[in-house]
């Protein structure tokens, strides 16, 4: 561990100090941590490179979790071009920041019947952060801008993602199918 992880247990401190409550303010969440991925950058480069030159597809690496109240960081590997299919975080509330690379977020409104509805965009490159509330009208889709390197993405959410819904869209029709997922964990960092 020592020094060169330091800057991975900054980062679980923020989230564990910030998310110490019902209803986090993730807007104060995203500013702190924006500002250690920004200031820090070069030692997070570092840090992280190995998983940015695996090129093993996308990964969820989970850094830290604690269940009283329910908060989980991961780090995500984005391989180049790769987009996640359209889905909800099953009611969590949640903040994603770039590490490295950029990012493309397009949200969706959600009704109960699973209609959806593109609501915006937003790009996010280094530093940069966006957020969700917990609540079961959420949704998006996450894409790697680049088509030659691998994002990595920070994620902190409001419990466990163990299970989620991707959402396809079969035709023309705009009807949207829900259907359950699992996510997989790659593995564990060290913090």
């Amino acid at each position: 561990m020592g020094k060169r992880f330091s800057i991975i247990r900054t980062l679980r401190d923020i989230a564990f100090d910030l998310s110490d409550v019902a209803h986090p303010d993730l807007a104060s969440m995203g500013r702190e941590i924006g500002g250690i991925l920004h200031g820090r950058s070069a030692e997070l480069a570092s840090t992280l490179g190995p998983l940015r030159e695996r090129r093993r597809g996308f990964e969820r690496w989970l850094l830290a979790e604690r269940a009283r109240p329910p908060v989980s960081v991961l780090v995500l590997a984005w391989p180049p071009g790769y987009a996640t299919p359209v889905h909800d975080h099953g009611g969590l509330w949640g903040l994603e920041a770039t590490i490295s690379g950029a990012l493309e977020v397009e949200s969706f409104d959600k009704d109960a019947d699973h209609s959806l509805r593109s609501i915006g965009r937003t790009w996010l490159g280094p530093g940069d952060a966006t957020w969700f509330e917990a609540t079961d009208d959420h949704a998006h889709r996450c894409r790697n801008l680049s088509r030659h390197d691998t994002a990595l993405t920070l994620h902190v959410y409001g419990g466990d993602l163990a299970q989620y819904l991707a959402y396809e869209q079969p035709g023309p029709s705009g009807h949207w199918i829900a259907r359950p997922r699992q996510w997989i964990i790659a593995g564990r960092l060290t913090a």
